[in-house]
């Protein structure tokens, strides 16, 4: 078996420490935020936060419409079990080699080279700022439906709501110095989802049942809907994956590994089946109709659809922080930014950076803001690379040894199979984001 045992190739300027847990000694790089500090339990809310974030609320449109019941129902079960599976392998090497890999991008170096170590960071830092984008386009989109229930005057257009969202954002994001430091805003982030996952959930089924029977045949051109199909089955793995699993995992208690998998499988049981309703229930009351945004299908009244809009918006802002950690986490500890959250230097530090960071998200979220065309995007060019393309070689190159000639088939299968997925979504994605951009009129911005 061949890997790098370079001097840190995961982290070329950070020095290292030896730590003694569970009679076990792991090399752990130095990082500005917590390791080893919250249960699995914690980590699996983490991990569910992200996967019924409001982004749930558009997976009717996105991922059913353009496949149908059948291709649509059969996908999000497959993308569920071989999502877990990728996700499975990652949390399986991250002690690999007598050392904690905190960071993707130190797993990649540290088995491949510091060239890994710099795509895999290039990959990552695309993947986290398209979901963070993605982010502020939905926040700003539920703000807006918040808005027309009460002064549909066509006064505000949505990309003022997006740059209302991405303040909002950067607020709690300097507010919240690291991922730990979520415990309380995760079980806020919990009620938020229920609220209004629960009302589309209700609304939806009302309308199904008072509705007339409904369209379900797939719209668009036969060239149109090859396209389309491409680009929700990246909306399919975009849906599951967050694309930093070892930086979820570097905050777990040990043991790491065993720990993690308890949170991965709560994930993708406990956690899976709020949005497969929402998901389904929604595409069944508004057929081939439903929107990107389910909470702008969905009839009831004014005070119960404000109430989920608001929760989605609320619950989009926590989110975020989510995804964003990583590219926090490597700031923080570039600069030393350690002790108190709230000293002057510290906070100083985040109000400028952080600020900034997601003040260019915000810009481009209002300049595109196509929900879907960027999930899938999204999914093409990091989510297949990162979660299954790079999951699967990592671990065929690290247990080579170990693994029999069947496995290692498997392996070098799926790393082929999702290369070529990628390829396909990415073209698929551009093109979509192409053809929106030309009709980008009064009817998106409404």
């Amino acid at each position: 078996m061949e890997v790098n045992n370079g001097d840190g190739v995961g982290n070329f300027n950070l020095s290292r420490k030896v730590i003694d847990e569970e009679k076990s000694t792991v090399v752990i790089p130095e990082t500005a935020h917590q390791i080893s500090s919250d249960s699995w339990f914690q980590v699996g809310f983490v991990l569910t936060t992200g996967i019924n974030s409001a982004y749930v609320l558009g997976y009717s449109g996105t991922i059913m419409v353009p496949l149908g019941w059948t291709p649509g129902v059969i996908g999000l079960i497959i993308a569920t079990a071989i999502s877990l599976y990728a996700n499975s392998l990652v949390a399986k090497l991250h002690e690999f080699g007598g050392r904690r890999h905190i960071r993707y991008r130190d797993l990649a170096g540290f088995i491949y080279g510091r060239k890994a170590y710099s795509i895999t960071w290039a990959l990552q830092y695309v993947n986290l700022f398209m979901i963070n984008t993605g982010y502020i386009i939905l926040a700003g989109s539920a703000l807006k439906a918040f808005y027309v229930l009460f002064r549909d005057d066509q006064v505000m257009k949505l990309p003022y709501f997006i740059a209302i969202s991405g303040f909002v954002c950067a607020l709690f994001g300097i507010s919240i110095p690291h991922l730990s430091a979520l415990r309380l805003w995760l079980g806020v982030s919990t009620v938020l989802s229920l609220i209004y996952i629960v009302v589309a959930f209700v609304l939806s089924v009302k309308d199904g049942i008072e509705a007339p029977s409904r369209d379900y045949n797939i719209p668009g051109t036969t060239t149109s809907k090859i396209f389309t199909t491409i680009g929700a089955s990246a909306n399919l793995v975009f849906a599951f994956n967050t694309g930093m699993l070892p930086e979820i995992q570097a905050t777990i208690k040990q043991p790491v590994v065993s720990n993690m998998m308890k949170a991965l499988y709560f994930q993708f049981t406990a956690g899976v089946l709020p949005m497969y309703a929402v998901t389904f229930i929604g595409y069944w009351a508004y057929g081939s109709s439903t929107s990107t945004y389910l909470l702008s299908s969905v009839n009831g009244p004014v005070w119960v659809k404000g109430l989920a809009n608001i929760s989605a918006f609320l619950q989009t802002v926590i989110a975020l922080h989510i995804f964003a950690s990583p590219m926090y986490e490597y700031l923080d500890t570039k600069f030393g930014i350690k002790g108190s959250p709230f000293a002057i230097r510290n906070l100083s530090f985040r109000i400028g950076v952080r600020g900034g960071y997601l003040t260019i998200n915000t810009l481009v979220a209002a300049l595109l803001p196509f929900l879907g065309d960027f999930m899938s995007l999204t999914g093409a060019i990091s989510t297949f690379p990162l979660t299954f393309i790079l999951a699967n070689h990592m671990y065929l190159k690290a247990k080579h040894n170990k693994l029999t000639s069947l496995q290692k088939l498997w392996h070098w299968l799926n790393v082929c199979f999702f290369g070529l997925m990628s390829i396909a979504a990415a073209v698929s994605a551009l093109r979509l984001i192409a053809v929106d951009s030309k009709t980008y009129s009064a009817k998106l911005l409404l």
